[in-house]
C-alpha cells in the first residue's frame, strides 16, 4: 500500500529536521503498534542523511556492535574503534553531526530498558555535554505507551524534559480510509466503507493488509480477518501481553466483559469478583486503551459513566476472537464467521454512532461531541455535537436502516438538552448508511 495522508505530522517533523541543521532536536514520537509509525519517519527523512536503528532485545555488546555496523552502512562513513557500549556508539553518532548534519531514529526506544536501564542515564548526560555543538536530529520512537510516557514525563527518570518536541500518531481519519478504500474499489458501498472502519479503526497496517490482500468489500474483510492464515486472530494477545506483563489475565478479561456490552465498573466488578478500579484506571491513564464517556453537559465527576475500548479493532477482537479461542484452535473459522455475521448488524450499529461522531469531529467545527443518555438508560439520543464557537448545535439519530429514523422521537427526546442549548443554533439530523 503506498503511504497515504500524515501531512501535519510530516510539516513538524520537517521543521525539527531543518531547525536541527543549526542545534540539535529531541522529537519523541509514540503511537499504538501496527499504526505507521516507521513507515511515516522513513518518509519524512527521504532524499535526507538518516540512519535508523531498531532496537531489539539482546546483550549492550552485541547491540553496540549491530548499531555501529548500521551507522557506518547508512551513514557511509567509518568510525574509529568498535564500541562496546551503546553510549559510545551513540556519542561517536553526537560528534559525527556536528560535522554532518543528520537524523538519528531509535525506534523501539523503550526496548533499551530490558539491554540495560542505565543506558537512559547515559544518553541524557551525553545529550546534555554536546547538544549545544552537534546538529543532530533525534527521534526516539516507541509503541509501549506507558513505557515511554514513563521513560519522558517521569520527573525521576533520566530523560524527562529532554524533548523538544513530542508527536502521539493516531489512527487514518475517516476522510483517509474513504481515499484508500476507493483507490481499491471504486465502486465500494458504504457497507464495506463501515466494514474497514470497524475492523482497523484507521489503523495503517491492518488496512493495508485488507486491501494488500484484495479484501475490499465487507464480506472480503472478514474472511481475511477470520481465516486459518490471518494475521488479526493472535494480534491482540501479540500487542498486549508485554504491555499489562504478568496482570495481563485480568487485563483481559475487563477488555472482553467491557467489548461485549458490560460498560460499568459494577458489572465488571460483580463478574470477575474484585474491585477493578485500578485496573481500569490503568487501562484509561496509562495504556490509553479505554475511555470512561459520560452523557454530553454532565459533570466531570458524574457516576452516571460507561467504560468504552478506545481502539476499533481490540473492541472487535475481543468480542469475537477472544472468548472463541477454542473454536479457533479447533480450526472451525466457519463457526467462527457465523457468530460474526450473525451479530454483524447489531454491533456494526453502535460502531456506526462512532463513524459519525469521528466523522462531524474530525470535518467540521466541533469543541465538544458526544451521547446523551439518563440514569435510567431510557432516554438515549446517539450524537450531540456542539460548537460554542459558532453558538451552533446538532442533534443526531444514527440508525442501520434508514426507515427506523424517526425526526419527531428525535425532537421530543431532545427537549431535555434544550436548557443547556438555550442561545444555539440547533440541527436535528437523521443520519444512516447512506449518509457515510
Amino acid at each position: 500500500m503506498k503511504f497515504y495522508d500524515r501531512k501535519d505530522e510530516l510539516r513538524s517533523l520537517k521543521a525539527s529536521r531543518i531547525q536541527s541543521k543549526k542545534t540539535s532536536c529531541f522529537t519523541v514520537m509514540v503511537g499504538r503498534r501496527r499504526i505507521g509509525k516507521t513507515s511515516l519517519l522513513l518518509e519524512s527523512v527521504k532524499g535526507n542523511p538518516a540512519l535508523y536503528f531498531f532496537v531489539t532485545r539482546q546483550s549492550e555488546a552485541l547491540l553496540a556492535y549491530s548499531f555501529q555496523q548500521e551507522a557506518e552502512r547508512q551513514l557511509g562513513t567509518n568510525f574509529m574503534g568498535t564500541a562496546s557500549s551503546f553510549a559510545e556508539v551513540f556519542e561517536m553518532l553526537m560528534k559525527y553531526s556536528e560535522q554532518v548534519p543528520f537524523t538519528l531514529i531509535i525506534d523501539e526506544f523503550q526496548e533499551l530498558n530490558n539491554v540495560n536501564p542505565a543506558i537512559f542515564g547515559n544518553i541524557r548526560n551525553i545529550w546534555d555535554k554536546n547538544k549545544d555543538k552537534a546538529r543532530i536530529n533525534l527521534i526516539a520512537c516507541g509503541s509501549i505507551y506507558s513505557m515511554m510516557i514513563r521513560i519522558f514525563e517521569g520527573r525521576q527518570e533520566p530523560l524527562f524534559a529532554r524533548q523538544t518536541s513530542k508527536l502521539v500518531l493516531n489512527p487514518f481519519s475517516v476522510a483517509t480510509l474513504k481515499e484508500i478504500l476507493g483507490d481499491y474499489n471504486r465502486k465500494y458501498t458504504s457497507e464495506d466503507l463501515l466494514c474497514l472502519y470497524l475492523l482497523t479503526g484507521g489503523v495503517a497496517k491492518y488496512v493495508s493488509v485488507l486491501m494488500d490482500s484484495a479484501a475490499v468489500t465487507w464480506r472480503k474483510m472478514l474472511r481475511r480477518v477470520i481465516s486459518p492464515d490471518s494475521p488479526f486472530l493472535t494480534e491482540g494477545r501479540d500487542i498486549l501481553v508485554s504491555e499489562f506483563g504478568r496482570d495481563y489475565g485480568i487485563y483481559f478479561s475487563v477488555l472482553q466483559l467491557i467489548a461485549s456490552g458490560k460498560n460499568t465498573q459494577p458489572e465488571i466488578d460483580s463478574i470477575i469478583g474484585k474491585n477493578t478500579g485500578a485496573y481500569l484506571y490503568n487501562l484509561e491513564n496509562e495504556y490509553m486503551l479505554v475511555r470512561r464517556v459520560r452523557p454530553i453537559f454532565s459533570k466531570p465527576g458524574s457516576r452516571n459513566s460507561r467504560w468504552t475500548i478506545s481502539d476499533n479493532f481490540l473492541r472487535f477482537w475481543f468480542r469475537y476472537v477472544y472468548p472463541n479461542q477454542l473454536l479457533i484452535e479447533q480450526g472451525r473459522f466457519d463457526l467462527l464467521r457465523e457468530i460474526v455475521e450473525k451479530d454483524y448488524d447489531q454491533y456494526s450499529g453502535r460502531v456506526l454512532e462512532m463513524y459519525f461522531r469521528d466523522k462531524i469531529a474530525q470535518q467540521e467545527r466541533v469543541t465538544n461531541i458526544g451521547a446523551f443518555w439518563d440514569r435510567k438508560g431510557v432516554n438515549e439520543i446517539d450524537l450531540v455535537a456542539i460548537s460554542d464557537l459558532d453558538k451552533k448545535a446538532v442533534i443526531a439519530e444514527v440508525k442501520r436502516n434508514p426507515r427506523k429514523l424517526n425526526a419527531e422521537t428525535l425532537t421530543s427526546k431532545s427537549e431535555v438538552l434544550k436548557p443547556n442549548l438555550d442561545s444555539y443554533e440547533i440541527e436535528y439530523r437523521l443520519l444512516s448508511m447512506g449518509n457515510m
